[in-house]
């Protein structure tokens, strides 16, 4: 590797102290360490040698030596002889896990605090991997609702959902009127967890039509599984694909470490 600077900038070379109390082949250590824990150095990355360490840290060669056989010591990198020192750590993002109760309240206070235009409420039969998904039978149907949220006559989020359980005659106004999760409770579907994954796509015709925007222009993209638990089993009842118009949206979480 010719420089350190694709992976650490000056200020973080400037971090290691010699009048701190933590010796400094701890403190590079601990920097590298979190540099390959959170992804930044990718697995199979070369590694600097202990040389490109020392003049880059300003430290002797046997701290930066010491610093590299930790991190081989607990399997964060493989050290070749003639090869180099290769990253071997696999770096997959950690799901974030929050309060149900809080994000349950919070999607419920986003309902009350908006504008719907419910455009579909009929009863269906999803497509293959939704039906897969929900756990439904050949031919089984599930509710179906499209519906668009509005602040001030700017539409901000357009909402595809397939629910199971749900088997009361329910209309457009029902959910015109009441949000989703208090006709959940209404009728004893009661949420215990909830997995999402956001992710960004382009626009289509139709999501351009309803969120008034461009063909291709950016969305944020939210699917959203909801769970129920009879007994000791889980199951799936809801599946959500949310797209949100990044401009008039924002997903804000604000988390604490437990115990702080």
């Amino acid at each position: 590797m010719d420089a350190l600077a694709d992976i650490f900038s000056q200020s973080q070379g400037r971090e290691l102290r010699q009048d701190a109390p933590t010796p400094l082949y701890f403190q590079l250590y601990s920097l590298l360490k979190q540099a390959i824990l959170n992804g930044t150095v990718a697995n199979g990355t070369q590694m600097p040698t202990e040389q490109q360490l020392a003049e880059s840290f300003s430290v002797s060669r046997i701290t930066a030596k010491r610093a590299m056989d930790e991190l081989a010591a607990e399997n964060l990198v493989e050290r070749r002889r003639g090869k180099g020192t290769h990253v071997i750590y696999e770096y997959a993002p950690k799901p974030v896990q929050a309060p149900l109760t809080d994000m349950l309240q919070e999607i419920e206070s986003m309902a009350r605090h908006s504008d719907v235009k419910v455009m579909t409420c009929r009863r269906a039969r999803p497509p293959a991997p939704i039906a897969h998904t929900l756990g439904l039978e050949d031919g089984a149907k599930a509710l179906l609702l499209h519906r668009v949220r509005s602040r001030d006559g700017q539409p901000f989020g357009h909402y595809a959902s397939w629910t199971v359980g749900l088997n009361e005659p329910l209309s457009k106004r029902d959910f015109r009127e009441t949000p989703r999760l208090e006709i959940f409770r209404r009728y004893d579907l009661r949420i215990t967890h909830v997995t999402q994954t956001i992710s960004a796509e382009a626009a289509s015709a139709e999501l351009a039509e309803r969120l008034n925007t461009s063909v291709g222009a950016p969305l944020i993209s939210l699917i959203r599984h909801s769970y129920t638990t009879r007994g000791d089993t889980e199951q799936i009842v809801d599946y959500l694909h949310a797209h949100y118009h990044p401009e008039r949206f924002q997903y804000q979480m604000d988390l604490k470490i437990d115990g702080a």
